[in-house]
């Protein structure tokens, strides 16, 4: 029982779960405003807003509810980027963080050297 204990206690965890349900809160209010964007869309070229995607049909294939989705998905695609990705760039930029690891010489040869020792 400790075990699990400790496994549930991880900050890890936790932060994951706080993620999971601030994303899935997230989606709700992004794909609300997709939907008001699709009305508006649908009012922008004369279509009657309720239906105006949900009952697209072409070549005999109902692709209304797929259009709606790809349009939420899009949506919620570019919010989370204008949102949190730019403005994390620019954090990290003004703060002088980088992702990458540049290896130095000398670890580089140890790593070939490791390479070849397992050959």
């Amino acid at each position: 029982m400790k075990g699990f204990k400790d496994f549930i206690m991880k900050g890890n965890l936790i932060e994951l779960a706080v993620a999971f349900i601030m994303g899935t809160a997230f989606a709700a209010v992004v794909k609300s405003f997709a939907a008001l964007l699709m009305d508006l869309v649908a009012r922008i070229l004369g279509f009657d807003p309720s239906q105006a995607f949900s009952s697209a049909v072409v070549w005999g294939l109902k692709i209304g509810d797929f259009l709606s989705t790809l349009f939420s998905f899009v949506v919620t695609a570019l919010v989370l980027y204008l949102a949190v990705v730019k403005p994390y760039e620019q954090y990290k930029k003004m703060r002088g963080i980088t992702d990458e690891k540049t290896a130095t010489e000398t670890e580089l040869l140890a790593e070939i050297r490791d390479l070849l020792a397992g050959r």
